[in-house]
This record gives structure tokens, C-alpha cells and sequence, in this order.
């Protein structure tokens, strides 16, 4: 880590850029000094900007934390002996390519967490170049993103949380670009400092123009514009609320966890369900991520190429990340009229697969529609999964759970049914290609999963990741 910090604090990604397409196809400018990025105003957005780009790299949410690697633990595909991400499959964490995987994941998020601190040190150093609105703004999403990567390193490397392994050694905390090795923390004194930040965050976003205005979901060229428009690709107020109830549930409290997920359902006006139309009848530019639902996102340049490196149903099965078809197919209960199923999921046209492939993440017709490259992180509907696991009634659980199904063409259950059979069943429904399930299975302790690579039997989850040789090498 400490090797890491001094490289990284001397490349410190700078961006800069003025559409949509320049947005997602900006470049490293080495050559600009700190002073000149921190003199402007367009020079300080641009750093958050390229700190929002960070979190889209492919070892992060642009595919190794959603498409790919931690779905591939999840037990989401068929992954045969031949598959190059065989090893992951099988929880062989020390062997490669899985080994580089994690590396690769822990490495670029402590770069950005690093990237993130940076930039918080140069807007008190470089005080007055904007305004204090925009600086709180700014300021906040720049420590939800702090918090929002610590978290997730925790979910992933950390041990499962519960009222015995909250006291076991964890992850450091970094707050400020100093080189030296932070301690590994107990993950309950971890958690406390992600919900500092966040409690922070939340106090600094108290004039975000999304608590006022709609999420505003402006036309390419006004993209630029990310403090007043696209709010859900920013970490805005309310995705912070539900960043919250998500750490609070992790943590086991329920209470506090439910009164976040309230806060944002009161609101959830500003993140409309997806339409049938959308779902059901659009056929050449369908939303498949349900973009309006998101109350945070990422866009991610490279998407389409990895969609035709991992679902593109021209490659080999022992390429391409596709589910068996009896699972596929019990994981939606082979109802069509789901939206989800019938959206995201089909057999090719062109008959190269006997078999349904994944098209949440293939490309449109029409190239200006703005949720191309966008990948959800945290949606309107895990918030109402959170409530339904929160509520005291099992009732009212239920009633939360049957507002998503409604808004996803099926019939209401049952008053009597198993809140947590059903919760489950939602979780692999809704959040595929999204990278929570994983993290679900962890938290709730299911132990034995379905085989992703098999038509029967269970696989038993391995939640034991190791800290990689990059960081334990200076821990020895």
C-alpha cells in the first residue's frame, strides 16, 4: 500500500471535458500543474469528474464489481472447466486469474480513495476558486464516494458481519494522502467510520438541487452540467439516504436501516419505475437498467466492449457468462410477463446459442439516448427490498415487496408469504449485472447457493477472501 501512495500521489488523475461523448472518452492530462487545475472552476469540477470516471474502470463498477467478477462468485453463471474465469467460480482466490482480479479490485479502489482525499485537501488549500454551495456539494459526494468504496471493500475482503465477527480485524481507513500503513480496523470501528463520512456527506448535501428539483435527466450535451442536472450519476442526498439504510441493514440495524429507506420512499417520485412500454413493447431502444429508477450510477465508456467480451451470444460457451437455462429459467419462474425476464433476456435471433443470453448491457439504435453507458449501483427498488426486510409485520414486509412486483408486471403475493424466501428470489431477480447478490448471500450467511455451473445441486460459498499480496506484504 505505502508503494502504491507515493506512485499515485505523483499520477493523480486529472480530466477535463464539455459533452457526453467527450465526458466518457477524456484523457489523463499529465502535463497540467495542480495550481492551474485548482485555480478554475471548470479545473476543480473536472478532478471530481475524473474521480467519478475512476469509479467506471473496468476494475471497478465498469465491470469487475457488477458485470463479471463478483457475479461470478455470486454463482450468477455457468462457468465450465474451460472458462477463463473458472478458478473464480470455484473460490480459488489464490490462483490466477482470480488472484489479479482482486488485486486489481482493491488496488484501483485505494487509488481512488487516495484520488478522492487528494481533492478534498486541495479544495480547503485552493479556498474561494467556487463558491461555498458548490464547495459543500462538492465536497460531500467527493466523502460519499470515499465512503461508498470503503464500504464495498469491507462487503468483499472483510469478514461477514454479525454480532461475533464485528470485532474482527478487517480493512484500514484512509482519510488523508499521509504514506504511512493505516492499522487494519475491527469491521464494527470500520463501519463507524464509513457512517461518519456518510452522516458528513448527508450535512454538506443539505442544498443539493435534487431535494428541490427533479433528478433532471438533461440530453448529452448538457451532461457537463452534473450539479444541477443528472443528479442520479452523482452521489446526491438522496442516494446517500440510501447508502445508509444499505450500511445500516449490513450492520444488522434494522431500525435505522428502515427509517433511511422511508426517507427515500417518501421521495421516490424523483426515481419512476420503468414503464410496461418500456419493458414490454419497445424493441430497438429499450432502457434495460431502468435508468430512471437509479438514484446513483456510473457510466462506463468501455460498456459495450465488455458486454461483447462476456455476454455477446456470437462467443464460445467457454467464453462467454450465461446462466444455465433450467436455472435461468427457475430464477424467474419462467414467467414471460415479468419485465426483467422478458427484457434482459433472450434467445438469439441468429440461432448461434440454443440457449437465453444477457442483454441488459447491449448497445441501442438510437446512439444519443442517455442511459447508454450507464450501469446502476444503487436503485429504487433494493430500497423497498431493504424496507420489506425491515418492517416488524412480515404483512408489511410483503406489501413493500408486491409495490416492485407491480412495477414488474407480476401478480401480488400472498399476505402469509415467506418474507424471506421472497426477498431472495428478488434480489436474484432485480439486481443481475448489478454486483449485490454476492454481497446479499454474504450478509444473510446462506452458506449453499445453487450451482451457477451445474442443472442441480449446491455449491457451498466460499466468503473468505484474502487481503492481497500488495497490502499483507507490509503487514508481515
Amino acid at each position: 500500500m505505502k508503494r502504491t501512495i507515493k506512485i499515485l500521489l505523483i499520477l493523480l488523475t486529472t480530466v477535463s471535458f464539455f459533452s457526453c461523448k467527450k465526458f466518457l472518452d477524456v484523457q489523463p492530462e499529465d502535463k497540467v500543474s495542480e495550481s492551474q487545475l485548482y485555480s478554475t472552476k471548470n479545473g476543480i469540477r473536472s478532478v471530481l469528474n475524473g474521480i467519478y470516471l475512476d469509479l467506471a474502470a473496468n476494475q471497478l463498477y465498469g465491470d469487475n464489481l457488477t458485470l463479471s467478477t463478483i457475479e461470478i462468485l455470486g454463482q450468477r453463471y455457468n462457468i465450465s472447466t474451460e472458462h477463463n474465469q473458472y478458478k473464480t467460480s470455484t473460490y480459488a482466490y489464490k490462483d490466477k486469474p482470480t488472484v489479479d482480479r482482486m488485486e486489481d479490485i482493491w488496488s484501483t479502489a485505494y487509488a481512488t480513495i487516495l484520488n478522492i482525499n487528494v481533492f478534498l485537501e486541495n479544495l480547503d488549500k485552493y479556498k474561494g476558486v467556487v463558491d461555498q454551495s458548490t464547495e459543500n456539494i462538492y465536497k460531500g459526494e467527493a466523502i460519499a464516494m470515499r465512503a461508498f468504496l470503503h464500504f464495498d471493500l469491507l462487503r468483499l475482503y472483510g469478514p461477514r458481519y454479525s454480532t461475533v465477527d464485528s470485532t474482527k480485524q478487517s480493512l484500514p481507513y484512509y482519510r488523508n494522502t499521509k504514506t504511512e500503513v493505516n492499522p487494519l480496523l475491527p469491521a464494527n470501528v470500520f463501519v463507524d467510520n464509513v457512517m461518519a463520512d456518510l452522516n458528513l456527506a448527508e450535512a454538506l448535501l443539505q442544498n443539493d438541487p435534487i431535494i428541490t428539483t427533479d433528478v433532471n435527466i438533461a440530453q448529452p450535451e448538457d451532461l457537463v452540467d452534473f450539479l444541477s442536472n443528472n443528479r442520479n450519476y452523482r452521489l446526491n442526498y438522496y442516494a446517500i439516504k440510501g447508502l445508509k439504510a444499505r450500511v445500516y441493514l449490513y450492520r444488522g440495524d434494522k431500525t435505522n436501516a428502515l427509517t433511511m429507506a422511508k426517507e427515500v420512499i417518501a421521495v421516490s417520485d424523483k426515481f419512476p419505475w420503468t414503464t410496461s412500454a418500456n419493458a414490454l413493447v419497445e424493441k430497438q431502444n429499450p432502457n434495460r437498467i431502468f435508468s430512471s429508477e437509479m438514484l446513483f450510477g456510473v457510466m462506463n465508456s468501455q460498456l459495450y466492449n465488455r458486454y461483447l467480451n462476456w455476454f455477446d451470444p456470437s462467443l464460445s460457451d467457454r467464453q462467454i457468462l450465461a446462466p444455465t437455462p433450467s436455472r435461468l429459467a427457475t430464477i424467474y419462474e419462467n414467467n414471460e410477463n415479468d419485465y426483467r425476464y422478458n427484457l434482459n433476456w433472450q434467445m438469439p435471433s441468429n440461432g448461434s446459442k440454443p440457449y437465453k443470453t444477457f442483454l441488459k448491457y447491449a448497445d441501442v439504435v438510437d446512439k444519443t439516448k442517455t442511459f447508454r453507458f450507464s450501469i446502476p449501483l444503487l436503485k429504487i427498488s433494493e430500497i423497498y427490498y431493504i424496507a420489506a426486510e425491515c418492517e416488524p409485520i412480515a404483512a408489511d414486509g410483503i406489501t413493500r415487496l408486491n409495490i416492485v412486483r407491480a412495477n414488474r408486471g407480476l401478480l401480488p403475493l400472498a399476505a402469509t408469504a415467506n418474507i424471506s424466501t421472497e426477498l431472495q428470489k428478488e434480489y436474484q431477480k432485480d439486481l443481475f449485472g448489478e454486483g449485490q447478490l454476492f454481497y446479499y448471500y454474504k450478509r444473510r450467511n446462506v452458506t449453499s447457493v445453487a450451482n451457477g455451473s451445474s442443472t442441480s445441486g449446491n455449491v457451498t460459498i466460499n466468503y473468505n477472501v484474502p487481503l492481497p499480496d500488495s497490502e499483507s506484504i507490509y503487514r508481515q
